[in-house]
């Protein structure tokens, strides 16, 4: 299931065409046998580091997203641990994958700017960041799996 999922992210972001949140958002959706119409809708101002401000990574944003999908509260008096202790430990495994969860850093773009932009694409990046896409998607997946 987890590398279903992150292949189906790696394919929705590629070939399908949504960004980074949406993909990893939507692919862990699917593996959860959840559907919305809000899915992929409500993660798209999370993508390219929070709508192309250099901030955290939007593939990082999706899979906190999926995270809560499978354990977020349900009511106001639900316990929070389990899943900040999931998003705590995604956080910390992307990074010591990646040397970071900030988009310009692992980017090295400003996405902001229409340089940025431009870099970005001329740099073959959007592969790297499929990397990032499934690697979220299975981190997620896996610190759901392991509890």
């Amino acid at each position: 299931m987890i590398e279903q999922a992150a292949s189906r992210s790696r394919e929705l972001f590629g070939s399908v065409g949504y960004y980074c949140a949406e993909s990893v958002l939507l692919a862990i959706a699917e593996s959860q046998r959840l559907q919305s119409e809000v899915i992929p809708r409500i993660a798209t101002g999370f993508c390219s580091g929070m709508a192309d401000t250099c901030g955290l990574c939007g593939a990082v944003s999706g899979a906190i997203m999926g995270l809560g999908l499978v354990n977020g509260v349900r009511t106001p008096g639900d316990d929070r641990t389990a899943n900040y202790a999931a998003v705590q430990k995604l956080l910390a495994q992307f990074e010591a994958k990646f040397g970071s969860t900030n988009c310009r850093d692992l980017t090295g773009c400003d996405l902001g700017t229409p340089e940025g932009q431009a870099e970005f694409r001329a740099s073959g990046q959007g592969e790297r960041c499929t990397d990032y896409v499934s690697e979220a998607t299975r981190l997620a997946l896996s610190v759901v799996e392991k509890g």
